[in-house]
C-alpha cells in the first residue's frame, strides 16, 4: 500500500466513523464517547499525513509512533460503544476491523521504518583544521 492509498483510507475510515458517531444515543455517554471516537478517529489521517512530510526517516518513524496510537484508541472506544449497547454489533464490525488492520498496517510500517533507519550509517563530518 503506498502513502496515497493509505491517506486516504485513513480518511475513509473517520467519514465512516462519523456516520457512527451521529447514530449514537443523544445521552451524556454517547455524546461523551462519540467525541472521543471523532477525536482519535481523525487524529489517524491527519497525523499520517504529518508523518508523510517528515524531514527524515528517523522522524518518519517517530511521527509513526503518535499515529500508531490513534487506530488502537479508536478500537477501544468502539468496544466501548459495543459492550455498552449503545449501537447494535453489526454497525460496529467492519468498523471495528478497519482499525485493527490500520494498526497492523502502521505497526508492521513503523517496524520496517525502524529496522531501515537502525542501519543507516551516522557520520560525522570531518572539517579540516
Amino acid at each position: 500500500m503506498d502513502k496515497q492509498e493509505l491517506q486516504h483510507r485513513t480518511k475513509q475510515f473517520a467519514l465512516r466513523i462519523f456516520k457512527l458517531v451521529d447514530a449514537l444515543p443523544r445521552t451524556s455517554t454517547g455524546r461523551a464517547v462519540g467525541n472521543q471516537l471523532v477525536r482519535s478517529a481523525t487524529s489517524v489521517g491527519a497525523n499520517y499525513r504529518a508523518a508523510c512530510r517528515a524531514r527524515s526517516r528517523a522522524e518518519f518513524a517517530a511521527k509513526l509512533g503518535t499515529v500508531l496510537e490513534e487506530p488502537d484508541e479508536s478500537l477501544y472506544w468502539l468496544e466501548l460503544i459495543r459492550e455498552g449497547k449503545l449501537i447494535a454489533d453489526s454497525e460496529l464490525s467492519l468498523l471495528s476491523k478497519e482499525a485493527d488492520e490500520l494498526t497492523a498496517i502502521l505497526v508492521a510500517g513503523r517496524k520496517s521504518v525502524a529496522v531501515n533507519t537502525s542501519n543507516i550509517k551516522h557520520r560525522t563530518s570531518y572539517i579540516p583544521s
